[in-house]
């Protein structure tokens, strides 16, 4: 590896790691965010849960309908120019949310810390593949993913750290620092020629985040006022017109932000919807946990964040693993079998009472969680980005973040729904039973639909299957 290449590399991992790091980190400060900025008896612009809502919400709603238009920003503007301006713009909001002195401010900002996570992660990935290639692109994806993935670790134990001992808006704070790194260093980087021939698709953009933001903010009033108030019908119907004639527009452009064709590959199709019913589960599921933890059973913001190690450990020192023998074996049952032991996880969840006693209530069910995510996630990447062309990879793999992105997003939303006025023992095994069905769901929507490769004549490959491609780290939000 070259100085050069390595110093991409470098200012690759920390831009992705901002954004990755930014999305693990803030569950763990949500109660500590709603004490101060929406305290009980108060006339605060947001409830406590809907405030909480909101703070995850707002920057999965920009992320989430804006990195595929990103994607090609870095291919005609170059990748270099988008993450200066993904690193500028997530510094300035993150300063914002640190300051915030309302709810209202700190939800804004918190979308715009979204458009700058959606500007950051694609072109990251990019100029990785721009600078390598061969055997080395795969090895530096690989660096890439592993230093990545140390977001998911290192955000709720650091979060939690903080809040407990300075203040929950240093978690907003902590991102200053990385991001002046990477400033500096990204001078020294080959500024990645545009591409060329490609248009933006502002249109499409624009569809998506309105459709997104209306039916996110009617499903998050929905529990606090009913279908009969205009706060929750008329922005639900605005968003579902605005999703419904941005699939119109995705079908008719001809530079689509969203390349409609990509799901006349049987595995592509299947793959994502049980993307979108187990990392629906997933992020409800951190969300939930993180809250219930600290609001109901005391625990501190550090040891709820220590709480949820075990999944991610297990994922990280196992998914490769899994990955290799559903290369061996096909993705089919790991993608059937993973989200029904991730099930069985929450259903044993199901025990934990009022004090949450951590090695026989919550261990368990959280052990079986991470035992499934990694029989799961790598099976699901080598289906996905395996059932379309290698030249439609990057795409593939920006879609099926995006797709994981709004599961979250809408289930986030539905908390409320599920959870009740009141955050307590029940509201929580609600929630855990409907984030059993959606793991259940993405099974067997697996089990039927999932193709797995099958033998072919040395002079031909099946249509189906999997190829090399970019690992897709999901948990970052």
């Amino acid at each position: 590896m070259t100085p050069a290449q390595r110093r991409v590399l470098v200012v690759a991992i920390l831009a992705s790691f901002v954004a990755f790091l930014d999305g693990s980190v803030v569950n763990v400060a949500l109660p500590a965010i709603s004490r101060d900025l929406a305290p009980p008896g108060t006339d605060a612009t947001l409830d406590a849960l809907a405030l909480q809502q909101w703070v995850v919400d707002a920057y999965l709603v920009t992320l989430g309908s804006l990195i595929l238009l990103a994607g090609s920003l870095s291919d005609v503007h170059g990748r270099k120019k988008v993450i200066v301006a993904g690193l500028v713009v997530f510094g300035v909001a993150s300063v914002a949310c640190a300051l915030a002195p309302d709810g209202l401010v700190l939800v804004v900002a918190r979308g715009v810390q979204g458009v700058g996570g959606a500007l950051l992660v694609p072109s990251s990935l990019a100029l990785i593949i721009s600078a390598f290639s061969g055997h080395a692109q795969g090895r530096a994806i690989g660096v890439w993913t592993a230093w990545t993935s140390t977001a998911m670790i290192a955000g709720p134990l650091v979060g939690g750290l903080f809040v407990d001992s300075l203040s929950w808006r240093w978690v907003f704070g902590i991102n200053v620092l990385p991001i002046a790194v990477t400033l500096w260093l990204v001078r020294g980087v080959a500024g990645g020629r545009p591409t060329g021939g490609r248009r933006l698709d502002v249109v499409g953009a624009v569809l998506a985040t309105v459709g997104l933001a209306g039916v996110v903010l009617g499903l998050v009033e929905l529990g606090h006022r009913g279908w009969a108030s205009p706060v929750v019908w008329a922005p639900t119907v605005v968003g579902a017109a605005a999703l419904v004639a941005f699939v119109v527009r995705e079908r008719t452009a001809s530079d689509p932000m969203l390349p409609m064709r990509l799901f006349g590959a049987r595995n592509f199709a299947v793959g994502n919807v049980a993307t979108l019913a187990v990392y629906g589960a997933l992020t409800l599921m951190s969300f939930v946990v993180s809250i219930f933890l600290q609001q109901v059973a005391g625990y501190s913001a550090f040891q709820a964040g220590l709480a949820q190690l075990p999944p991610t450990l297990l994922t990280i020192g196992l998914s490769s693993r899994f990955g290799g023998l559903s290369g061996r074996y096909g993705a089919r049952w790991f993608m059937a079998g993973g989200p029904c032991v991730m099930a069985a996880g929450m259903l044993l969840l199901l025990t934990t009472t009022a004090d949450a006693v951590y090695v026989t209530q919550v261990l368990p069910g959280l052990v079986l969680l991470g035992l499934g995510l990694s029989i799961t996630v790598a099976p699901l990447t080598a289906a996905i980005l395996g059932a379309v062309p290698a030249a439609d990879a990057g795409i593939g793999s920006a879609v099926n973040n995006a797709v994981s992105r709004v599961a979250g997003l809408v289930t986030v939303a539905c908390a409320g729904i599920v959870v009740g006025a009141t955050f307590d023992v029940d509201g929580f095994h609600r929630a855990l039973v409907l984030c059993a069905v959606l793991f259940a769901v993405g099974g067997a929507v697996s089990a039927v639909g999932i193709v797995n490769r099958v033998d072919a004549p040395d002079d031909a490959a099946p249509d189906d299957a999997p190829a090399p491609g970019v690992p897709d780290a999901h948990a970052d939000g």
